[in-house]
């Protein structure tokens, strides 16, 4: 394709993903698809010639629409927001334009530099600990997802514990790692790939309110302590996924800095509500926290993948994380005057992402930002209000910020049966979550055109399915 060609085909591009975000609203959210149907409509074998842009072009319409769920949806209230922008598409075009493997600082000063800025502009806008710039001993970057964030983390935690033997000779140290069974399933994932185990995953008991029992977690590392184990990590969740429970982090802290365990605190949807200062409660403590991440992919109009982790000290990451091959060797790395982000991350190379994050921050602004997040803050409380004031439905938690959490009070079946009414109208889209044998229905709000109007169909369509109940 030539450049002429790439400009005239991005034309193209750009037109039809406007199209398509214009007109989001006007497709079922959820796919309609029979499993299998995608593959059915394209051909068994690759093309065996260059074909024409425009049937490609064609064929998004005719065979992926039909097949997405579609996230970007004013009515889309499932799983977790995943909003995305005009400012960060073309940071992600520009970013691919660009092609750079950013790597190290020496393969593209301005991709390493932008990355480290742009994070300490976060730590400002949020209201993080200082510790968390990279002025000084801590620093962040930017991950694929919250699951790698804590699987680094986790690795520089056992390179603390194990004074960096577990690199060199492997784990003999009888490490234990602790969370609630409301923890991501990222964290059940991290300890069996670091080589902990899960029969090392200590689950904490919970409040009433779902979040982690501190007292349990000081009993839990006392007991391990007390028969040789070696207690090396606590992962606390702000906004946990079922139910958006906020673990007691400042709590947590204090009993983890005695005994040196490392404490990870995972903030991946919640983490955005911070630049709000009202709600900066929700990380109070965080001061204590070794590692905290935050996911701008999901409700800080940034598209996938965009995962930000922060650290207080780096020198244990990069001592799990870094090897030095010849071929990598520089004079400015060996300077120690820049950040080589290949050492804080699984893979070696690493894309551009910083500037689709830097396009948002620029082109919206924190005020705006700000208000965006009040929003939908305000619309789920007007839903969790609607649920406490009804006769068929009930709250299950608080709904502290853009999730409610709510049941039809016929039960489990009940429950369902509304759910898969509202998502079968195409209308909205709901998800759900099992706490103590019970099915709770999870509406979170999220997207950025998401409007009053669209909470108000939503709430008319489940008290018309509970007429069939």
């Amino acid at each position: 394709m030539t450049p002429e060609e790439f400009r005239r085909n991005g034309h193209k591009v750009v037109d039809w993903v406007a199209d398509y975000l214009s007109d989001v609203d006007k497709y079922p959210v959820k796919s309609r698809v029979e499993p299998g149907w995608v593959r059915s409509q394209l051909p068994a074998t690759a093309p065996e010639a260059g074909e024409n842009f425009d049937a490609i072009i064609a064929d998004l319409d005719r065979v992926i629409l039909p097949g997405l769920m579609h996230w970007q949806s004013p009515g889309f209230f499932g799983y977790f927001p995943a909003n995305n922008s005009g400012p960060s598409i073309l940071g992600e075009l520009v970013s691919a334009g660009l092609g750079v493997q950013g790597m190290m600082w020496l393969t593209s000063p301005a991709c390493t530099e932008l990355e480290s800025h742009v994070l300490d502009w976060l730590v400002e806008l949020l209201g993080l600990p200082d510790g968390f710039r990279s002025e000084g001993a801590g620093g962040g970057v930017i991950q694929d997802s919250a699951s790698s964030a804590v699987l680094c983390a986790l690795l520089a935690a056992r390179e603390r514990a194990t004074n960096g033997q577990s690199n060199r000779s492997g784990i003999d140290a009888p490490l234990v790692v602790y969370a609630t069974d409301q923890a991501h399933s990222s964290i059940d994932k991290a300890v069996r790939i670091a080589g902990i185990g899960s029969v090392n995953l200590r689950r904490i008991r919970t409040n009433a309110d779902l979040s982690m029992s501190a007292p349990a977690l000081a009993e839990a590392i006392r007991a391990d302590l007390a028969v040789g184990k070696a207690p090396c990590f606590v992962a606390a969740t702000v906004g946990t996924t079922a139910t958006n429970a906020v673990d007691p982090v400042a709590a947590i802290a204090e009993i983890c800095e005695p005994y040196g365990v490392w404490l990870h605190v995972d903030a991946a949807m919640l983490g955005t509500a911070t630049i709000c200062p009202e709600f900066r409660h929700l990380i109070s403590g965080l001061s204590g926290a070794d590692s905290y991440c935050f996911n701008p992919h999901k409700w800080l109009l940034t598209n996938f993948d965009c995962s930000c982790f922060f650290v207080r000290n780096r020198a244990s990451l990069i001592a799990a994380l870094s090897i030095l091959p010849e071929y990598l060797r520089n004079a400015a790395s060996e300077s120690g005057a820049v950040i080589d982000y290949r050492d804080w991350q699984i893979p070696l190379g690493r894309r551009f992402r910083a500037l689709k994050l830097w396009f948002v921050l620029r082109s919206y602004g924190a005020a705006e930002l700000r208000a965006m997040v009040r929003r939908h803050v305000k619309s789920a409380q007007w839903f969790a209000g609607m649920v406490a004031a009804s006769t068929e439905f009930e709250l299950v938690t608080t709904t502290p910020l853009n999730l409610v959490c709510f049941r039809h009070i016929g039960g489990n079946v009940a429950s369902e049966y509304v759910m898969n009414a509202v998502n079968d109208s195409g209308k909205a889209f709901l998800t759900h979550a099992r706490i103590n044998d019970s099915v709770l229905l999870r509406l979170s709000v999220g997207q950025e055109h998401t409007e009053p109007t669209h909470l108000e169909t939503t709430w008319q369509l489940l008290r018309e399915a509970c007429a069939s109940v």
